[in-house]
């Protein structure tokens, strides 16, 4: 094999389908490889995970927004993957100048690539840390320099909790956090779910399971769990579409995920 771009990973990635690289592909991002497009195009076949990431990408929009109306200036963007187009710090941003994003992940590739497309932005860091360590996270240098815990922060798990298994207890590791962040912060997450559609779900999951990180959809009694110690945001926890959205096209898409907005008071 060729050697991969400078950004790409040694360690035999680049001949394996990655979720941030999907993910990328299917918001129209060029920061992909042969081996996710072809992947993602079988796997559009089977389901429509373009229109599923576009209606999360769309709800990440504005539910950043709603922070930066409520106050907030800084940004815990966790699992993040590849800051492709529409992300938070251009979101935030065009909002306020004034915002400051740190962009987590913990695969080496993504982080360096992300580290490269974000040089020329003083205000925006990436960190390489697994969300699960809490400490890791906060302590890193990326979070040294840009947030400051004593003030309010969004602390952002938007698609990236089905990727925690049951046994790393999700609604422990948001609980972390919420300790964390004082009063005035908020959560912003997002969760697949096979409650509306099942069988497409299932589909989804499939897929997953044929790249290097598969990840698993829970009900909505199991995502409450999660915003413990929050006060949601109208309209609470909702199908993320559906969540200040100005109407989605009604295509299925729309129904596999809960957002919600909460504030720690």
């Amino acid at each position: 094999m060729q050697n991969p771009p400078r950004w790409g990973s040694s360690s035999g990635d680049t001949e394996r389908p990655n979720a941030a690289r999907l993910y990328d592909y299917y918001l129209g991002g060029a920061h992909n490889f042969a081996v996710d497009r072809e992947f993602a195009e079988r796997s559009l076949e089977v389901v429509p995970v373009a229109a599923i990431a576009q209606h999360s990408r769309a709800f990440l929009r504005r539910a950043v927004r709603a922070c930066v109306a409520a106050g907030v200036r800084q940004f815990l963007d966790l699992g993040s993957g590849i800051p492709t187009a529409g992300n938070v710090h251009e979101v935030a941003q065009r909002a306020d100048p004034a915002c400051r994003v740190v962009y987590v992940d913990n695969e080496p590739a993504t982080v360096a690539h992300g580290r490269t497309m974000l040089r020329d932005n003083p205000s925006v860091a990436v960190a390489e840390a697994d969300l699960r360590d809490e400490d890791a996270v906060l302590r890193s240098p990326e979070v040294r320099a840009l947030v400051d815990l004593a003030q309010p922060v969004a602390v952002l798990m938007v698609a990236v909790l089905p990727y925690l298994s049951d046994e790393d207890r999700p609604a422990d590791v948001v609980a972390r956090y919420r300790a964390a962040v004082v009063p005035g912060s908020h959560l912003v997450i997002s969760h697949l779910t096979a409650d509306v559609q099942p069988e497409m779900v299932a589909k989804l999951v499939g897929v997953a399971a044929g790249t290097l990180t598969p990840f698993v959809a829970r009900s909505r009694a199991e995502v409450e769990p999660m915003l413990a110690g929050f006060e949601l945001l109208e309209p609470g926890l909702v199908l993320a579409a559906k969540w200040r959205g100005e109407g989605e096209a009604a295509t299925g898409a729309e129904t596999v995920s809960y957002g919600a907005v909460g504030v720690k008071r």
